[in-house]
């Protein structure tokens, strides 16, 4: 399993749009509203890297107020 972090920063006024559809998509563990540098931190979790390509190029950067992501793909330590 790959889990990664995206981190996204929104337009002003459309940050309950973007989770409300952020939710609804398949992958998603968690999205949490935060204040600071980002404005939105998503949890997810694909089975391959290829689907996590999928969710941040057709699916989130898609999403209308979504200005920029960040992606930190969590690694399995000893």
């Amino acid at each position: 399993m790959i889990i990664a972090y995206v981190l996204a920063k929104v337009e002003a006024g459309k940050d309950k749009e973007v989770l409300n559809e952020t939710q609804r998509s398949t992958g998603v563990i968690e999205a949490t509203p935060t204040y600071g540098v980002y404005d939105l931190h998503i949890k997810v979790e694909f089975s391959t890297i290829e689907e996590l390509d999928e969710f941040i190029f057709n699916k989130i950067r898609r999403i209308p107020g979504v200005r920029e992501t960040v992606t930190l793909i969590a690694f399995r330590g000893t």
